[in-house]
C-alpha cells in the first residue's frame, strides 16, 4: 500500500498518469450527461404530484452529493498533507476547492428553485440548507486561506487543517433531515430497505450522479495538472517536459 501511495504521489508520475486519463474520462462524461439529460429531461414520466417541476433533481440532486464527496476528497487530501505531506495531495485539495464550492453553490441555487413550488419560498433557515451554506462558507474560507497565504506549504498545511476540522459537517448534512423536523424532503434513494422513487426515475438520476462525478475527476485532474507545473516549476521533469514540448 506505501508503495502504491509513493508511486502516485509522485508528481511527475501523477502528471503523466493523469494526461493519459483524462481524455477519456471526459469522453465518458460527455456521454453520460448526454443520455442522462434526455432520459432525465425528456423520456422520464412526470411526477403525479409535482408535474415536470421535479425533473429540476437531475440537476441538484447530483450537485448536493457531489459538494459533500468533493469535500471528503479535500480532507483525506488534507490528512495526507498532515501525515505525510505529498505535494499531489496538496494540489489535489486546491484544485478540488473551486469544484466543490460551484457544485454547492448549484445545489443551492438549484434547491430554491426548486423550493419556490413546492414550499411556497426560495429559502428558509431549514438544517439541510443551513448546514450546506455552511459548507459553502467552508470552501470559499479555503480558497480565501490559500490565496492570503504567500508559501505554498504553509497555506497547504493551513487548509488540510481547515478541511478536516470542517469535516464535522458532513454527516450534519446527510442526516439533517433525520435528526430535526424540517421541510426539506427525507432520503429517497439512500434508504436502508428501498428506494422510495420509481426505477424510471432513478435510473436516469443514478447516470446523472455518476456523470457528475466523473466530470469531477476530469476537471480536476486537469486542474492538478496546472497546480503541479506551477509548484515544480524549477524541477526537472518540469524543464524537460517544456522542453519536449519546445517552451
Amino acid at each position: 500500500m506505501f508503495h502504491w501511495i509513493h508511486k502516485y504521489g509522485s508528481p511527475k508520475y501523477f502528471y503523466n498518469f493523469s494526461r493519459r486519463l483524462t481524455p477519456w474520462l471526459g469522453g465518458i462524461t460527455a456521454v453520460l450527461l448526454a443520455v442522462g439529460l434526455v432520459w432525465g429531461l425528456v423520456i422520464a414520466p412526470p411526477d403525479y404530484q409535482q408535474g415536470d417541476s421535479y425533473r429540476i433533481i437531475f440537476i441538484h440532486v447530483p450537485s448536493a452529493w457531489m459538494s459533500m464527496f468533493v469535500y471528503m476528497i479535500m480532507a483525506t487530501s488534507g490528512f495526507i498533507v498532515l501525515v505525510w505531506r505529498m505535494k499531489v495531495a496538496e494540489a489535489m485539495m486546491r484544485a478540488s476547492a473551486p469544484l466543490g464550492a460551484s457544485f454547492t453553490f448549484l445545489a443551492l441555487v438549484t434547491g430554491s428553485l426548486w423550493g419556490k413550488p413546492m414550499w411556497g419560498t426560495y429559502w428558509v433557515w431549514d438544517a439541510r440548507l443551513t448546514s450546506e451554506l455552511i459548507l459553502l462558507f467552508l470552501y470559499l474560507g479555503f480558497i480565501a486561506l490559500q490565496s492570503a497565504i504567500e508559501d505554498r506549504r504553509t497555506a497547504a498545511r493551513a487548509g488540510a487543517v481547515l478541511a478536516l476540522v470542517g469535516v464535522v459537517n458532513i454527516p450534519i448534512i446527510h442526516y439533517s433531515v433525520e435528526w430535526w423536523s424540517t421541510l426539506h424532503q427525507g432520503p429517497t434513494v439512500t434508504k436502508l430497505s428501498a428506494p422510495s422513487i420509481t426505477l424510471n426515475m432513478l435510473l436516469p438520476l443514478l447516470d446523472m450522479a455518476l456523470a457528475f462525478t466523473i466530470y469531477y475527476f476530469t476537471i480536476v485532474l486537469k486542474r492538478v495538472r496546472c497546480e503541479l507545473l506551477d509548484s515544480e516549476s524549477g524541477s526537472n521533469w518540469v524543464r524537460e517536459l517544456a522542453d519536449d514540448k519546445g517552451y
